[in-house]
């Protein structure tokens, strides 16, 4: 699977004209409320449900293709996205209909090695892709598709907001789902389960990154209840130098936050793009520098993105690392730092400092 090399959008939300732009194995953006990191990161949610059949749906349960289109269809007619990642490609154009859902037009393929390079597929106007249909046909060039489908496919956002009471990750889930993370970490029991009885030496890395963080904790039991046909594992623990055992609504939503945003970086076949919105939320300041350890140590293995707010977590990595986005006339403007624009400031600040001081300008703006 291959991660994401450039991209470029037009006319999505609040990014007019991001052209071109190159993403690297560890890329780590922050920007001021409303600069537009989380319609960067919201790309990536309607990408993956493009190449899941659920678009049109998507579009409707978020207000619609007005919502999605700068400045709203009376400036701006259609969206165009264009990827590559490896020696494929992929790019399409999105446009709204009289009753505010959407069409797939000049869908296409890329692959370096062939003749022509990109390989035009066609109109939808039901909104579905022609690359996922063709991927899954007995056609020709199915596999031609299939390589570019399944690559995008591999890119995923996880999104661990939700630590209510009643959010997945703290119910019981069956067994049989635990062989991958899902994106809201809601099989979160099941895939522990997993990777104990299938990657011991990942689950006591996941197991000792929990404890830096909350040293009152010795391990997760994960308890297996049986219900009519269904094995189902509880994401019970056990606290240190007691024998009681713990529920997990004893966790605090920092903590089990924590523990869903481990298990997504430490997970030992990840995908080939992990997207991350804000994973500092609700965390301790102790807490961010060993999470921005796990976030570089899993950006050796695979591609990172990761949209903050926090200062603490930029101190711990190099200017070349972050993505500044800031409004400029109304559009979000992305620009990947350099060290030598800042060389002289470094000698008495750190690069969170600089943020929040807006040398590296990223605050509000009034436009």
């Amino acid at each position: 699977m291959a991660a994401l090399d450039k991209l470029t959008i037009r006319g999505f939300k609040s990014i007019q004209n991001l052209e071109n732009f190159e993403l690297r194995n560890l890329n780590i953006i922050v920007g001021a409320n409303g600069a537009g990191k989380s319609n960067f990161v919201t790309f990536f949610r309607m990408l993956r449900s493009f190449m899941m059949g659920h678009l049109p749906s998507y579009i409707a349960r978020n207000g619609g293709m007005d919502g999605f289109l700068f400045r709203g269809p009376k400036v701006t007619k259609e969206l165009f996205f264009e990827m590559t990642f490896g020696e494929r490609g992929y790019r399409f154009h999105l446009s709204p209909t009289v009753n505010n859902s959407v069409i797939v037009e000049k869908e296409a393929r890329y692959y370096e090695k062939s003749d022509h390079k990109w390989w035009e597929l066609g109109d939808s106007i039901d909104g579905t892709s022609l690359l996922v249909k063709e991927s899954q046909s007995n056609s020709t060039f199915a596999f031609c598709s299939r390589y570019v489908y399944e690559d995008i496919s591999s890119w995923q956002v996880y999104h661990v907001h939700d630590t209510s009471a009643f959010a997945g990750m703290r119910l019981p889930e069956i067994t049989q789902r635990g062989r991958t993370l899902a994106p809201d970490a809601s099989n979160l029991a099941a895939h522990l389960l997993y990777l104990r009885e299938t990657h011991p030496a990942v689950y006591t890395e996941i197991v000792n990154s929990v404890r830096l963080v909350a040293p009152y904790f010795d391990d997760f039991l994960l308890t297996i209840e049986h219900s009519d046909s269904e094995k189902k594992v509880a994401l019970d623990w056990r606290q240190k130098d007691t024998e009681l055992e713990m529920q997990p609504y004893h966790l605090s939503d920092g903590t089990i936050r924590f523990i869903c945003l481990s298990t997504a970086l430490l997970q030992p076949s990840p995908p080939a793009t992990i997207i991350i919105d804000e994973p500092e939320l609700g965390l301790h300041p102790s807490a961010i520098g060993i999470l921005a350890e796990l976030i570089e140590n899993a950006s050796r293995r695979t591609q990172v993105i990761a949209a903050t707010q926090s200062p603490l977590l930029l101190d711990h990595f190099s200017p070349e690392d972050i993505i500044v986005v800031n409004r400029k006339n109304g559009a979000s403007v992305f620009e990947r730092l350099k060290t030598e624009d800042y060389k002289e400031w470094f000698e008495d600040f750190s690069l969170g400092e600089l943020w929040v001081k807006n040398v590296i300008a990223g605050g509000p703006r009034h436009e």
